[in-house]
């Protein structure tokens, strides 16, 4: 007869045993859980805080003041390579109102430069996007060159190559 109520008394203990570990696991489990719930919490707040002031960045204008955008024109010119290729450029000039004593002159003069320079290109130069950013650069700088400075971007509003 011990021998039953050592079973019984053996089963009891394993039970509690368990019991006692089930509940340190929820206990341990809720913790963690509380613990990442707020800094996950923590970590949308901040990404929503940084959104918001990049938002109220990207509303401050880069271009304030007294400025002139005027167009270019277009400009079609054929390529250096291959030959039977055709370009086509449509842009505009940011510049301060007065910085251009002749603005109408200054613009013929800009697509002067810019047919001479288009006639330098191959298309593979101005394929793709890189292409394209390398083209903006060049174009502006040397509208710099050519205003001193006066003009602060030249703008590409459309570019056409067949």
């Amino acid at each position: 007869m011990a021998d039953k109520d050592e079973k019984k008394g053996g089963g009891k203990a394993w039970i509690g045993a368990l019991a006692l570990c089930t509940l340190v696991a929820v206990g341990t489990g809720a913790g963690l859980g509380m613990y990442l719930m707020t800094s996950v919490e923590k970590a949308v707040d901040q990404k929503t805080r940084e959104a918001q002031e990049h938002e109220k960045a990207a509303k401050v204008l880069n271009y304030t003041g007294e400025l002139t955008l005027r167009s270019v024109g277009s400009v079609v010119t054929n390529l250096a390579e291959p030959a039977d290729s055709w370009v086509r450029i449509e842009s505009s000039v940011v510049f301060k109102t007065g910085s251009l004593p002749t603005p109408d002159i200054t613009l013929a003069e800009i697509k002067a430069d810019l047919v001479a320079y288009l006639r330098t290109l191959s298309t593979a130069q101005i394929e793709g996007a890189s292409g394209l950013q390398h083209l903006r650069e060049d174009l502006n700088e040397r509208v710099a060159l050519r205003t001193k400075g006066a003009v602060r971007e030249l703008i590409v509003e459309a570019l056409v190559v067949q």
